[in-house]
């Protein structure tokens, strides 16, 4: 397997782990539960990810972390939105 290839399925699988979190909260409409401080401290995280990403220019790196900061980021919005109504 193309060591490009299996980068881009790990990273998918660990930047995806949040979609069903991000799917209950918009079912929900509740992010009560929900740190939005982590969510930050996150969305920094995989960002600097991302940098570093470019800085070795390595496409798998950037592509999952940028999915990675997609659903974070929307994740946010939500907990923001929803967040003690």
């Amino acid at each position: 397997m193309n060591e490009n290839v299996l980068g881009i399925i790990a990273g998918l699988l660990t930047s995806g782990s949040m979609i069903p979190q991000l799917v209950k909260v918009i079912k929900e409409k509740n992010a009560d539960d929900l740190s939005s401080g982590m969510l930050i401290v996150l969305i920094s995280g995989v960002s600097l990810w991302i940098w570093y990403g470019f800085l070795k220019d390595e496409l798998p790196i950037i592509l999952t972390n940028a999915f990675s900061v997609v659903v974070n980021v929307t994740l946010l919005i939500c907990c923001l939105i929803y967040k003690n109504k």
